[in-house]
């Protein structure tokens, strides 16, 4: 079975709309909600056929949007981390916010945070206030998201243990893991702490079921499958004991990191770069795990469709049959005629 999912990026919808992304956007859910439903209202009446869905990538999904909910603290979660330590939070109008750089570069495990002592920070204080007060509004006005929650599914998200190193303690982190591995395998380990914490306290404030963990290894593509199995296999193996089914993402090309992608307990599904090989996913995974894959940007901001559709067939073929999304994030300079050409394959192969 083939499904897609196609997502619209900040940046395509300010371009298109006039929203702007400021920090009122991000720290009153009230205002998020009015403009994340007028975004979707807006591609619902123009490209309702399409099914296109404004979220953060590969985060919320359609099928479990109300345009009732309002997302508390929807940032991404390694930036929430990193507010957490000081760093700060820097918003743009018109594309994604960031946070100050390496807000932890130079610093050891032994300088950090009790991860317990993070639920006391204001800002979890002030996103739990702002949950409780519209889950005292009822359901009739607000469906109130949590942080790290982008939908009513009980998917909840947080970043990889590397992705998140490389976050707050900067590029060096790569030279670390040769050079430290010890000082790097604490790091990771109060990350993976730190993220088990700030997920079961935000389920437990919304009284949510974890249906599964959305873990954003975005770096790990970066480094070996060696590397990726000592370092980052255990956490990941963690998530998936204390949290829930794993969904784990990784950007670019995979093929590198497929067998220790195998080692990772409680692995429910995979959301990978188009570079990487469906045919050697299925060769060691089966048909059954589902597999979300993104197309190539170069492919998609080529002036004719021709490389993205060919790329797209062969995706298929080396599918055999498995379960397998077409996953899409929409941003400018990419071809909406193409968008509509790798929908419409689809429709004819599923019919």
């Amino acid at each position: 079975m083939i499904d897609c999912a196609f997502t619209v990026s900040k940046g395509w919808m300010a371009r298109a709309l006039g929203v702007r992304f400021d920090r009122d956007y991000y720290m009153d859910p009230v205002q998020r909600q009015t403009i994340d439903r007028q975004c979707n209202e807006y591609l619902d009446t123009h490209y309702g056929e399409l099914g296109l869905f404004f979220t953060e990538s590969n985060l919320g999904r359609r099928a479990f949007y109300e345009p009732r909910q309002a997302l508390v603290g929807g940032i991404q979660p390694n930036m929430i981390l990193g507010m957490l330590v000081d760093a700060e939070f820097v918003p743009s109008d018109d594309k994604d916010a960031d946070i100050s750089p390496s807000p932890l570069a130079g610093l050891d495990a032994a300088d950090l945070p009790e991860v317990e002592s993070l639920l006391e920070h204001p800002l979890v204080r002030v996103f739990d206030e702002q949950y409780r007060s519209l889950s005292r509004n009822g359901q009739q006005n607000y469906v109130p998201i949590p942080p790290l929650f982008w939908d009513a599914s009980g998917r909840a998200t947080i970043h990889g243990t590397f992705t998140t190193a490389q976050k707050l303690f900067g590029e060096q982190v790569f030279l670390d893991l040769a050079m430290e591995p010890e000082r790097v395998a604490a790091i990771f380990e109060w990350i993976t702490d730190a993220s088990i914490v700030l997920t079961r306290h935000f389920a437990g404030l919304a009284q949510r079921e974890i249906t599964e963990i959305h873990v954003g290894e975005c770096s790990g593509c970066m480094i070996s499958g060696p590397l990726f199995e000592q370092f980052v296999v255990p956490s990941l193996s963690r998530y998936g004991r204390q949290l829930g089914p794993v969904r784990l993402h990784s950007c670019g090309g995979s093929d590198h990191l497929l067998g220790a992608f195998r080692q990772v307990e409680n692995l429910g599904s995979l959301d990978l770069g188009g570079e990487t090989s469906v045919a050697q996913v299925r060769r060691l995974f089966g048909p059954d795990l589902p597999v979300d894959i993104a197309p190539l940007v170069n492919d998609l901001r080529a002036p004719e469709p021709d490389a993205l559709l060919a790329w797209l067939d062969r995706v298929i073929s080396e599918n055999a049959g498995g379960s397998l999304t077409l996953a899409f994030h929409l941003e400018n300079g990419y071809h909406l005629e193409h968008v509509r050409a790798m929908h419409d394959r689809v429709a004819m192969i599923s019919r």
